[in-house]
């Protein structure tokens, strides 16, 4: 490790051969299989809908962005470089950063429209 924000961030080598925080390890066919599935679909979903609300896209491309970072890692090297150490969490790289924020904007974006179509009280 090399400590990068002393207390904070550590650059840490860490080669994942599994899924997030290293489960299911030495499945990297089926990791890359599903990589392909989920990169197909969100350009599928987005070309074919014809999106135009900006968050959205955002969130997909973010996941897209990220799916497709460690797709090639796996498919050139056989697992995912993770690299950032915060202590508290597993380390982990860029492309799961995408994901997971992507992710998280699209529950958001779930929750505000149920809450835009909920009944108004006058």
């Amino acid at each position: 490790s090399v400590e990068v924000l002393p207390g904070v961030l550590n650059l840490t080598l860490v080669l994942n051969k599994g899924a997030a925080f290293g489960l299911f390890k030495h499945q990297t066919m089926l990791f890359a299989a599903l990589s392909v599935l989920v990169i197909i679909f969100i350009i599928y979903y987005t070309l074919s809908k014809k999106m135009t609300d900006r968050a959205l896209l955002v969130a997909l491309g973010l996941v897209l962005g990220g799916a497709v970072g460690n797709l090639i890692d796996r498919v050139r090297l056989g697992y995912v470089i993770d690299f950032l150490d915060v202590g508290i969490w597993p380390v982990f790289n860029i492309a799961d950063s995408c994901i997971t924020a992507g992710a998280a904007l699209l529950i958001l974006k779930m929750f505000l429209r149920k809450t835009d179509n909920a009944p108004h009280i006058s």
